[in-house]
């Protein structure tokens, strides 16, 4: 069975990027379609694969600025020749959908959501741009053009995968596509619970002890994370009267009374800037910027908590948490809903807003979390699940589709 994978692009490291490397782990010999890749990427995850890359590459600005290509995508993605291959599988939240295959082709789509500025946050995309409202009313119409082949795209597509439920119904709203559903992979060999493990009847200060005192948001730095409102919310729990405390990571879990409300935040993002302006001055905030893998276990595992204000297609950083033992505070809406289980990995509030993630990190109490437990859910969301889950379905419906013609 003769593969090929078509990514979007392969400009930042994200949780579709981390699908796409088990994707290719599992079919090692298929080469790799993108609209365009970033060097230092591709010698660290891919060194001596064969990427294909589309016209965009060799753009000016095209890697750096790839944003400003958008309304040429469509076509660049339509000009890879695929022919020859038995499957074409695309890992895809926008664009790679929509390359032609040929009628003895199977074209399988995991899909991370329907494009989510053409479709289901488009209105909230439009409105955080920075731009007048001529430019807007421009861009608008140029989502228009793009909306109406994305939906066209969505036709070429043979069989859907969603990477969970509420992205499932997203495929059903707006593509009118059933779709199977498989969780992606959690790199759970990575992370690490904190301190020993111990039983549910030793619980409390001895593993407790081990933690920072300070909270943890980290991602890819966007308005749409809405980082900006667990933001103020520290600033605001920070300004009525509780102290801030240090920054020392070794310091032990106090009364919460006295409780220090400090948050860490890792990751870059175009939103960077007007993050750091909401923040302030405030003693209690601080920004960490890209950290390595080894840094970002260490700041999951020795957490308080992690918060995730936004809604998620599915969220590996709520997963990367669980693995590391520490229980998440959700956004009850998206893939948390999904992979947190309430008063045993985590905690939910109900709205974006910042006196929402006040209080529900004033109640939270990581005494009632046995690390072990979390870690142990987690793990149902392994990468070697997903491996194992994706290849049988591939040879299944390829099996399907032979029989078919």
């Amino acid at each position: 069975m003769r593969v090929a994978l078509i990514h979007d692009h392969l400009a930042q490291d994200g949780g579709a990027e981390k699908v796409l490397k088990s994707l290719a782990e599992i079919y090692p010999d298929a080469p790799i379609y993108t609209l365009l890749y970033d060097k230092k990427n591709i010698d660290k995850y891919y060194p001596g694969r064969r990427i294909e890359a589309s016209i965009i590459q060799k753009m000016p600005g095209g890697v750096k600025h790839y944003q400003w290509y958008m309304p040429f995508m469509p076509m660049a993605i339509e000009f890879f020749d695929l022919r020859g291959f038995d499957v074409v599988l695309s890992d895809t939240a926008s664009f790679a959908k929509g390359v032609i295959t040929g009628p003895d082709t199977l074209h399988i789509c995991y899909c991370h959501t329907p494009t989510r500025y053409l479709w289901s946050d488009t209105h909230q995309y439009i409105n955080e741009l920075r731009y007048n409202k001529f430019f807007k009313k421009i861009i608008s119409m140029v989502l228009n053009y793009v909306r109406i082949w994305d939906r066209m795209a969505a036709d070429r597509v043979d069989v859907f995968i969603a990477n969970s439920d509420v992205v499932a119904k997203r495929i059903k709203k707006y593509y009118r596509r059933d779709a199977k559903v498989i969780f992606p992979p959690t790199e759970i060999e990575k992370f690490h619970v904190a301190g020993s493990e111990v039983s549910p009847a030793d619980k409390t200060e001895n593993i407790i002890s081990q933690k920072g005192n300070y909270f943890l948001c980290g991602c890819r730095l966007v308005p749409y994370k809405r980082i900006d409102i667990v933001i103020e919310a520290f600033k605001k729990l920070n300004g009525h009267g509780q102290p801030a405390g240090s920054f020392n990571e070794t310091a032990p879990q106090i009364e919460s009374s006295q409780k220090p409300y400090n948050l860490k935040i890792f990751g870059d993002g175009i939103d960077l800037p007007r993050l750091k302006k909401i923040a302030g001055d405030a003693p209690n905030i601080e920004f960490l910027g890209r950290v390595s893998d080894e840094e970002r276990a260490r700041l999951y595992a020795e957490c308080q908590a992690f918060i995730n204000p936004q809604v998620e297609d599915f969220g590996i950083t709520i997963m990367e948490a669980m693995a590391s033992g520490r229980p998440v505070i959700a956004l009850k809406q998206g893939g948390a809903r999904e992979s947190v289980i309430e008063g045993k990995t985590g905690e939910f509030f109900l709205s974006e807003t910042p006196e929402n993630v006040i209080e529900a990190v004033k109640k939270f109490d990581a005494k009632k979390y046995v690390p072990a437990e979390i870690r142990a859910h987690a793990e149902k969301f392994s990468e070697e699940r997903f491996k194992k889950e994706i290849k049988e379905f591939v040879e299944m419906e390829y099996e399907k589709f032979k029989n078919d013609r």
